[in-house]
């Protein structure tokens, strides 16, 4: 499988001789570029820079072979999906060198181009932007590749092999922070899980990803909302075509747990919007669920993050649906506080041999943040009729009461005609916002409000969530030896969230802080 990039690197290398240039061609082997042992899948361990540095200092062009390395045993292994990319950040780590990705597209888009004809190529993306873009289809540029930029601060520039023109850059900045939304995604082929009557009881929520992670499956959105009279539901998406597995992983453990009903879908899809701007506006979410609803597209599931909105909607609307939120948030316009391209500067390594010491274990898992929040409160509305434009009316009118909003949950049940909202706002405004939804009653007719006017956020955020896939797992188990329930649960690429009582808060944060104390605090700054 290597053989390709082997001989790709002295052909380019004999073309640059022809030329008068000075030009060697090195293999991942002979770069010194250190994986584990899992064939196809391998992660970086290490990087030798002497050969490369020396190669360069006597005035050499190094063509190097990416996507490949050597594990402990010599064995030449393969790195997988994006492992090109990702040699080209890993290199540009060590040597302190600018990063260009040559691509057959000309930048990032604010849209798929494909699918949104107004999207727009932005000028500058920050790496939480980007992994959340790529985990939803971007395929301009691996997440795992991001996610090896952002923890080593290597910014990338996405350019053209085709045109000499200007890219976009990846690092720190955005191109307009002061934007809500600068990007919108779709993901056509999702399936959604629904699992009602689960007992709201500790280790509930392990005991269910436990069995899929253990069957292999990477489940995307994933949200509980709070329980009532001793029971929740949870909802999560698998891809479609890992409906069947997931039903299969999950059926033993529902009779175990005594889970009343288990419905899924196939037919959905789902709809983000990504901007880094959002962590600091209101009326994000209101706007994006309005414009939806004003194309009488319905809304099955919600998630948010700091960043992100996601929603599920039916199959047969989601284009439909990406172009109206596109043209919503009038992506397809510059704004005039946009930050101008420009290649990033390089800023080499004073010692690229103590360089390369810090990146050992350089594709290890890297929290960086564990995280409780004590100024919140949840509010629960269940039997909320399933109709378009519910979610935007309810937001709507929060808003309009000067109310923050942090994170919004909702899930749906298969066998009725009811949906369950649930919420977070600051515990100041916990009153005023039942006295809000007590007044639209008669305009939303939901069947009931449960609350709880003081609960404890905890967040677990790092580098690497998407590629390790057990991080909400260990968070879940962590929680569950530690006694505690869980009450709402939201995802995203670079942080989990959860919610528990205000009274379990610091013990929650202590037994976080326990379970990934081997992991916390490994970005590193060359």
């Amino acid at each position: 499988i290597s053989t390709g990039e082997q001989v790709s690197v002295a052909l380019t290398a004999m073309a640059i001789m022809s030329l008068g240039h000075k030009a060697v061609s090195l293999t991942g082997a002979q770069i010194g570029i250190r994986t584990d042992n899992v064939f196809g899948k391998a992660r970086i361990i290490s990087i030798s820079t002497d050969r490369m540095q020396k190669l360069l200092d006597d005035g050499n062009i190094v063509i190097a072979a990416g996507f490949q390395g050597i594990d402990e045993e010599f064995n030449i292994t393969t790195l997988g999906r994006g492992g090109s990319d990702t040699t080209a950040v890993s290199l540009a780590a060590v040597l302190g060198a600018s990063c260009e990705i040559y691509t057959d597209v000309d930048g990032v888009y604010t849209a798929d181009p494909r699918v949104v004809s107004t999207a727009r190529k932005v000028t500058h993306t920050s790496y939480d932007e980007m992994l959340e873009m790529a985990s939803l289809g971007a395929g301009v540029m691996h997440s795992r590749s991001i996610e090896f930029a952002k923890k080593f601060n290597v910014p990338v520039h996405v350019r053209s092999s085709q045109e000499d023109t200007t890219g976009t850059i990846i690092s720190t900045v955005s191109e307009d922070p002061t934007r809500g939304v600068s990007g919108a995604a779709v993901t056509m082929d999702e399936a959604r899980i629904t699992l009602s009557g689960v007992p709201d009881k500790p280790g509930t929520s392990n005991a269910i990803f436990s069995a899929i992670a253990r069957a292999n499956i990477t489940v995307d959105m994933i949200v509980q909302d709070a329980g009532v009279g001793g029971i929740s539901n949870i909802s999560f998406t698998v891809p479609s075509a890992e409906l069947a597995p997931t039903l299969e992983a999950v059926q033993p453990i529902a009779e175990q747990l005594g889970i009343q009903n288990i419905t899924s879908r196939d037919n959905v899809s789902k709809i983000s919007v990504v901007g880094i701007g959002m962590a600091e506006q209101s009326g994000v979410s209101d706007r994006m669920f309005r414009a939806l609803s004003d194309k009488s597209i319905n809304i099955h599931m919600i998630t948010t993050s700091q960043i992100k909105i996601s929603v599920l909607v039916d199959r047969d609307q989601a284009l439909e649906a990406i172009n109206a939120v596109h043209q919503t948030f009038e992506l397809d316009a510059t704004s005039s506080d946009a930050v101008p391209a420009e290649s990033p500067q390089a800023t080499p390594a004073a010692d690229p041999a103590a360089a390369a010491n810090k990146l050992q274990g350089m594709e290890e898992l890297a929290i960086t943040d564990i995280a409780l929040d004590s100024t919140q409160a949840s509010i629960s509305i269940h039997g909320v009729p399933d109709t378009p434009g519910i979610a935007a009316t309810i937001f709507e009118t929060v808003a309009q009461e000067n109310i923050i909003v942090d994170m919004i949950i909702q899930s749906y049940l298969d066998d009725s005609e009811f949906a369950s909202l649930s919420f977070t706002v600051q515990r100041e405004d916990h009153q005023r916002t039942l006295d809000v939804l007590q007044d639209m009653q008669s305009e939303v007719s939901f069947q009931e409000v449960a609350s709880n006017p003081a609960v404890a956020k905890l967040s677990v955020s790092g580098i690497g969530l998407r590629s390790h896939t057990g991080v909400a797992i260990r968070m879940f188990q962590s929680l569950a030896e530690a006694g505690m329930n869980i009450e709402m649960i939201n995802t995203s690429e670079v942080r989990v969230n959860v919610v528990v009582d205000d009274s379990q808060g610091d013990s929650g944060l202590k037994a976080l802080t326990q379970a990934f104390e081997d992991v916390m605090g490994r970005q590193v700054n060359i």
